[in-house]
């Protein structure tokens, strides 16, 4: 069961994480000028996305162990739920983070500050997924 506490504990930090960015980071990011917006995104997207990588991939890994130890499907679901972040990521939101990354600073625009505000909207989907997979594991601990 230690690996479930454990599973639930990852979860958490991610969607505590992801949830900071939505509610918090993105809000200030969108008030800034056109270059410092990108700069800042561009600065901390790397530093966050490895962060909730490895969150979501060992709060998958622990819920599903967790699930081969007890049998308890609502523990593969919270790992199924928190891995779903990869292919989000890479299947959604992974053409709008190239996007950014590949504009120089001196040629940001309106048209990046547009891009950096869709970015937001499609991160709050792993804000979505990872407060469901937590609320999952939760559920399954009680």
């Amino acid at each position: 069961m230690i690996a479930g506490l454990f599973a639930l504990t990852t979860a958490a930090m991610f969607a505590g994480a992801a949830i900071y960015v939505s509610i918090a980071e993105q809000p200030a990011r969108l008030a800034l000028e056109e270059r410092p917006k990108l700069r800042q995104w561009q600065h901390s997207y790397p530093r966050g996305y490895a962060m909730q990588a490895s969150l979501a991939l060992i709060s998958a890994v622990l819920g599903g162990i967790t699930f081969w130890q007890i049998g308890d499907s609502r523990w593969l679901l919270g790992a199924v739920l928190i891995f779903a972040n990869w292919p989000y990521t890479l299947l959604v939101i992974n053409r709008c983070n190239h996007a950014l990354q590949a504009v120089d600073e001196k040629d940001a625009s309106q048209a990046t500050g547009t891009l950096i505000e869709w970015w937001g909207l499609l991160h709050a989907g792993r804000s979505a997924l990872g407060t469901t997979a937590m609320l999952t594991y939760l559920w399954a601990l009680i």
